[in-house]
């Protein structure tokens, strides 16, 4: 039985992907501020937790994944940084330093640090590795790389760094990841989309299509038409930059839908369904909230095949092994 806690937990992509895998596992709590994500992840895991921060808690997990707030380092931002003295929403990384500080001989054997590749320029760079520095003193054994959910079946061209922390003198083989071949964007768009809330008709965004300003040589400025796969799908579609808008029949452009965009994290039409039924749409408005939720996540296929090599390394020696499908089971 894995024991799994989730910080900044979102919508629960660690935990859906240990379900995908059908690992055996215990969610033994999940931690999160924001009100609507923790009604979102209680509505596709019937569970019953309540909004609560990260700060002073304490708890006794195998796996601890955290994804703490990217904003400050992301280069889209405001670069406000993740400096510990600092009171920013990415420096909370250092309150799950904390929490595992105080978990003294209950540490986790595995932590896992999702967040954007911005942490890696020089002037993001000095945290992160104060966070690596951090996490040695702690008895962990660190490794990172930027992973694209292309690598991973997800035609979305999102690039996360991924630290995996191992506590004692393992290291995380990267080259071990299963990956698989990106499917196409079609495979995740919905069919005959016209509804007029995701028609592109304000001049301003109409005028930084790229196909009309080839020439632009700030892609911050413009907007890219969805060819084989988008770009990192975020908390908002209407803005510039997005992850990409499609082109339809004659001189009209839309953007993803939110379904569309829950299809490109990884999550099943099924969970998206359930979440809806907390966040109604209202008549011809885009959902703001179903959109932000997705774009706050993390991949679930990225997760999948990192946990798949943390199983095998560890958790699968006695407990699991592979059907002629190349599928995880219990033995």
């Amino acid at each position: 039985m894995i024991k799994i806690l989730e910080l900044f937990g979102g919508i629960g992509a660690p935990r859906k992907a240990l379900i995908n895998l059908g690992a055996d596992h215990k969610a033994i709590d999940y931690v999160e501020i924001d009100e609507k994500a923790v009604r979102a992840y209680n509505a596709l895991y019937d569970n019953r937790y309540r909004p609560q921060s990260v700060v002073g808690y304490n708890l006794c997990p195998d796996i601890l994944v955290h994804g703490s707030p990217c904003q400050d380092f992301s280069r889209s931002g405001k670069r406000l940084g993740g400096k510990d003295e600092d009171k920013t929403r990415s420096s909370l990384m250092w309150e799950t330093l904390r929490i595992i500080e105080n978990m003294g001989a209950w540490k986790p054997k595995y932590v896992v640090w999702e967040n954007v590749k911005g942490v890696l320029d020089k002037d993001m760079i000095g945290s992160f590795n104060k966070y690596l520095t951090r996490m040695s003193e702690l008895g962990y054994t660190n490794s990172f790389e930027v992973l694209s959910a292309l690598d991973f079946g997800i035609p979305q061209r999102r690039e996360r760094i991924f630290t995996i922390s191992i506590l004692g003198e393992g290291v995380f083989d990267f080259s071990k990841l299963r990956r698989k071949a990106t499917r196409h964007i079609s495979e995740f768009l919905e069919e005959d989309v016209t509804d007029p809330q995701y028609m592109i008709t304000i001049p301003s965004m109409l005028n930084r299509i790229k196909e009309f300003n080839p020439n632009a040589v700030n892609k911050y400025r413009t907007l890219d038409v969805i060819d084989d796969s988008c770009w990192t799908i975020t908390t908002r579609q209407d803005r510039c930059p997005n992850a990409g808008i499609i082109r339809m029949n004659g001189p009209q452009y839309r953007y993803l839908t939110e379904r569309e965009c829950w299809r490109l994290m990884g999550f099943t039409d099924e969970d998206f369904e359930e979440v809806l039924k907390e966040y109604p749409s209202k008549p011809g408005k885009r959902n703001a909230t179903i959109y932000k939720l997705a774009g706050n996540s993390i991949v679930v296929q990225v997760l999948e095949a990192i946990f798949e090599v943390l199983l095998r390394e560890d958790f699968a020696t006695d407990a699991y092994a592979e059907n002629q499908q190349g599928q995880l089971q219990f033995l």
